[in-house]
């Protein structure tokens, strides 16, 4: 299974989630440009946290339309898996390849701790070794991090189950404590808190190695091949 963390001016979490990938279910992975035009050889696709291009107008707007993010929505489109942490999930939601909105944490200020999740969704490629209403340590690391969405988008994420974290002690005052959404297909996920940072417990948790486990079963499964522990 091939994997590309995608690498924007101002990602600093790229090299993160690279090492989970390689120290969780060591599979290729490579780091891959904003300019790149062809993800064709990749099976999963990670949009990294940071501060792409500053963060400047808002952040992900301006990464939202960096050449390789053409190439993201197509192999979404696909059907292959792309998942968006931290400043990743703010340029999908930018792009559009996730519902809602990222804005300024209601207490104005940048939170980095841990946090702890629950799992609402257990049925997308990246949560399927985590049982539905477990609690999990995954810390975050953001200044804007308030998930927004209206009531109708609200409405349609519950109706398709797409609200896939939320969090147990809201740290930002997201939307009925929402920490992370699918699409409808369930392929594209997007989060705030950093599974990357997670995958060994000298780092306080381990938490966030099923996220990446999930994915490689999901694959496996898909191609016939067996699966992991």
């Amino acid at each position: 299974m091939n994997f590309a963390v995608l690498v924007f001016p101002g990602s600093n979490c790229d090299i993160d989630c690279y090492k989970a990938v390689e120290q969780t279910v060591g599979q290729p992975v490579d780091y891959v440009w904003h300019t790149a035009t062809d993800l064709s050889k990749y099976d999963c696709i990670i949009v990294p946290g940071g501060f792409s291009y500053g963060d400047y107008l808002r952040s992900g707007a301006i990464a939202r339309f960096a050449p390789v993010m053409a190439e993201v929505a197509k192999a979404a489109a696909a059907g292959k898996y792309v998942i968006g942490i931290c400043n990743g999930f703010q340029i999908l939601t930018e792009a559009g390849l996730l519902p809602g909105a990222l804005r300024r944490n209601t207490s104005l200020k940048f939170r980095c701790h841990s946090s702890i999740l629950r799992v609402e969704n257990n049925k997308t490629p990246f949560t399927t070794q985590y049982e539905v209403g477990e609690l999990i340590d995954i810390p975050i690391a953001h200044g804007e991090g308030n998930y927004y969405c209206d009531e109708a988008t609200l409405a349609q994420l519950k109706q398709n189950n797409q609200i896939v974290f939320r969090y147990a002690d809201n740290p930002n005052g997201s939307v009925e404590d929402i920490a992370g959404v699918c699409n409808e297909q369930g392929n594209v996920v997007g989060m705030m808190p950093h599974p990357e940072r997670a995958v060994n417990q000298l780092l306080g948790s381990e938490d966030g190695k099923k996220m990446f486990t999930s994915i490689l079963n999901a694959w496996r499964e898909q191609h016939g091949a067996a699966s992991i522990g």
